[in-house]
């Protein structure tokens, strides 16, 4: 096993590989193909041969956003209350907004993020939105996972999951979608098996109701939008063979690009697969299963689809780093990622905030052994 280390540095950087793979430069996000990306990706000399580096490879606002969440979690990393945390939070959105030239920002995101007033009291919170169920919140929220990893922090993962995603995203639909990227890397990091994480999915979201009737943030109108996220995993989970979270799970014959992007398709809410806060995570999930800790087929489940296949691999890619490291990840796919120097910073911050150094507590299965040094990435920053 790669050390806690590395599998907190791959998290990140392969984070946003994931990201950048599947944008790339917005080609391939927009493409609604997997047979045809993968064609393209053949003339490239396949995956090995990909320098993921500007200009070609640039991330999008996925990574963006995620780097603005986990930056959060860093500056108030001190026993501030939540609030102060949410409102940082809804501060280095604003902020990251002045970084999207070219990423694709999505329309929720950027209307919403208008109407957050984070120097005011519950400034953070905006009013729920019928059509609030994307993606965008569950495409950054994977470093929560990484800074609350242990099983006895969940009711804290779930509480800033939650809140960060209905910042703009103010839907079961969406806000869960959060709650599950964040779930799983922490579920990466504790080396639970693959087939467990959706059963213990669903085992959580009681707590993500609660918190949500605690807050006493306009309750009716989410509860009753909020079967639709739990029926939809219930259904995958069930076809998989994966409802009791103790068998293998169960995958049809053939399954390649073309039979993946009609079952995207299928499992979406309006035809693009990964577009939603229950599909994303969802096809991330189902592209860990099926690639078996293998990095090139994990690439041809969630990141070359005919979906939204950024968000889709920026969660999938972060799930395995945060598992396996950069085990089986040729060098030029990393090295020279985007903000890589800012991945490695962040990524070494939430390891420190979660297993701190004076800490009696290695981490799972005592894989953290030396001190975080200094970052020394490549790329941009």
């Amino acid at each position: 096993m790669a050390s806690l280390n590395e599998r907190y540095e791959a998290a990140m950087v392969l984070g946003g590989v994931g990201d950048a793979l599947g944008y790339k430069n917005g080609s391939w996000e927009f493409c609604h193909s997997g047979k045809s990306i993968h064609e393209e990706l053949m003339k490239m000399g396949g995956l090995k041969a990909v320098k993921v580096k500007l200009p070609k490879w640039m991330v999008s606002d996925d990574t963006v956003m995620l780097l603005a969440t986990g930056e959060a979690l860093d500056e108030c990393s001190g026993e501030g209350d939540r609030e102060q945390l949410f409102s940082k939070i809804a501060q280095k959105y604003i902020h990251c907004m002045k970084d999207m030239d070219g990423r694709a920002p999505g329309k929720m995101c950027k209307e919403a993020v208008r109407k957050l007033r984070p120097l005011r009291k519950k400034g953070y919170q905006i009013p729920f939105h019928p059509r609030g169920g994307g993606c965008g919140a569950a495409m950054r929220s994977m470093c929560i996972g990484l800074r609350y990893p242990r099983p006895n922090e969940v009711q804290e993962l779930v509480a800033v999951s939650v809140e960060s995603g209905r910042m703009t995203h103010h839907h079961p639909t969406g806000y869960l979608g959060s709650l599950a990227s964040a779930l799983f890397t922490s579920f990466a990091i504790q080396g639970k098996p693959l087939r467990e994480w959706g059963r213990g999915l669903l085992d959580t979201l009681p707590l993500a109701l609660t918190y949500v009737q605690e807050t006493n943030h306009e309750v009716e109108e989410n509860k009753k939008e909020w079967s639709y996220f739990t029926k939809a995993w219930t259904d995958y989970l069930k076809l998989r063979n994966l409802q009791d979270g103790k068998s293998d799970p169960v995958f049809p014959e053939p399954f390649g690009f073309v039979e993946r992007d009609q079952f995207y398709k299928k499992i979406s809410f309006s035809g693009w697969g990964g577009s939603s806060g229950h599909d994303a995570p969802m096809i991330a999930y189902d592209a860990l299963l099926g690639a078996d800790w293998d990095w090139k087929e994990l690439c041809n489940r969630s990141m070359f689809h005919g979906g939204d296949s950024d968000s889709t691999g920026i969660i999938a890619a972060c799930c395995y780093g945060a598992a396996k490291g950069f085990e089986g990840v040729p060098e030029d796919n990393h090295k020279y990622v985007e903000y890589r120097d800012r991945l490695v910073k962040l990524a070494w911050r939430m390891l420190e905030l979660a297993y701190p150094p004076d800490s009696d507590d290695d981490g799972p299965a005592s894989a953290a052994s030396e001190t975080p040094a200094s970052p020394t990435g490549s790329g941009g920053s």
